[in-house]
């Protein structure tokens, strides 16, 4: 039995980066750059106005009031995509548009709600500087500017300033595609007969969405049969894909069969026991190259075991630059018992109070109740040297859903 950093630090060994492809700018959105991108036009091209309004000379207006409005000729209207045809004289404003180019002669805009119109003159209230409401050339963007670098994760933002400069496609880096196979007798489909003894699979819909969650493609078996002729099919299935990924049957028991099949294929086993809990049962090496997972069968112990080694792999594998979820300081907010010698990854529950964020458990933290992963915000991290929790301890506390915030107390 190996530590949990011995067992992440084998794996991430054993993981190398993928190839890079070119793909449409609409399909990028999460994927991994895999170029450098640098701007080939300034953003925006000319100057232009940032209101509606009039574009007017400064000089024409400077020191305007309400109770001494400047009076100006107004000469046309210029809408957002036309460009003016001559420049403007002193004594003139256009009536423009936001996103207009700003007319030759022109400096700056005044706001509609800052004049009021008699016949085709236009009386100016106010003349807060030279180039308000102008958004110059080139002020968000300029051309040979370095926008982007390998290893940036692509969001919508990143979407849309490469449209901005004329990006069509981008170089990214490939997903790994995950070969997700659950084994077991006991194991039915939605749709199957849940007979007696039965039980729905539900970790392959566990981990094909966490496989997707983490960035990469998962490739969905099905189901193999406690039968080590089922398991070679399947598994020879497998090995067109990126990464093996199993779930059950890496245990000790007479039917926990993965570990051994997988060997018969070739797999060079680097590790089958890790000091945690849950999830001590984990298999891991390699199988012509292909990083394997024999996760536990139990489906807390699988969703912690791939968030803490499969997750950061897959992302390595993609390209990704971070490749860990965000760890926080809390304070327990109850006693935790755990056993010395193992990590404990208990989920919690996260409330932020005057004395900080405070975090308690889901409840009752069984192998098997998959339901409590839905109510943890994270997952409290109990070192192997600690062998009880007290409430107002410090602990380490790993977020699993950035979006899931934290409850109010209602006390706070």
């Amino acid at each position: 039995m190996i530590s949990v950093e011995e067992a992440l630090a084998t794996i991430l060994d054993q993981t190398r980066l993928l190839g890079t492809e070119r793909v449409p700018l609409l399909t990028a959105r999460g994927r991994v750059l895999a170029e450098e991108i640098v701007a080939g036009l300034s953003v925006p091209p000319c100057n232009n106005s940032g209101m509606d309004g009039y574009a007017v000379r400064f000089a024409d207006i400077d020191g305007a009031t309400s109770e001494q409005p400047a009076r100006l000729t107004v000469i046309g209207d210029l809408p957002a995509g036309a460009v003016a045809a001559d420049a403007l004289q002193p004594g003139q404003a256009l009536r423009i548009m936001t996103g207009a180019a700003i007319p030759a002669g022109a400096d700056t805009v005044v706001k509609k709600e800052d004049t009021h119109s008699v016949g085709d003159c236009v009386f100016i209230e106010c003349a807060e500087r030279r180039g308000i409401n102008v958004r110059l050339a080139g002020e968000d963007i300029t051309r040979g500017d370095l926008l982007f670098s390998p290893g940036d994760l692509l969001r919508p933002a990143h979407l849309g300033v490469l449209a901005s400069v004329k990006r069509a496609m981008v170089s990214v880096f490939q997903r790994p595609q995950v070969a997700i196979l659950s084994t077991g007798d006991e194991l039915v489909d939605i749709d199957g007969e849940l007979g007696p003894g039965k039980i729905v699979t539900s970790n392959s819909y566990t981990l094909a969405g966490l496989v997707a969650d983490a960035g990469a493609e998962p490739v969905m078996l099905g189901i193999a049969r406690d039968r080590k002729e089922a398991l070679h099919d399947r598994l020879r299935e497998a090995m067109r894909s990126d990464v093996i990924m199993t779930s059950g049957g890496v245990s000790v028991g007479d039917y926990d069969l993965v570990k051994d099949v997988l060997q018969d294929l070739g797999m060079d086993m680097k590790f089958w026991k890790v000091a945690m809990r849950p999830g001590q049962p984990l298999a891991f090496g390699t199988i012509g190259g292909r990083p394997t997972f024999g996760l536990p069968g139990n489906p807390v112990a699988a969703m912690i075991s791939f968030e803490q080694f499969a997750r950061p792999a897959l992302r390595k594998m993609a390209g990704c630059q971070n490749l860990f979820r965000t760890t926080i300081d809390a304070v327990a907010g109850e006693a935790v018992e755990t056993q010395a010698g193992k990590k404990y990854f208990i989920r919690c529950r996260l409330i932020r109070t005057q004395q900080g964020i405070v975090a308690t458990t889901t409840g009752e933290q069984g192998s098997g109740i998959l339901r409590s992963m839905t109510q943890a915000s994270g997952l409290m991290i109990v070192p192997e040297d600690v062998a009880m929790v007290n409430p107002g301890d410090r602990v380490k506390v790993q977020i699993l859903d950035p979006d899931f915030g934290f409850a109010a107390n209602p006390d706070y």
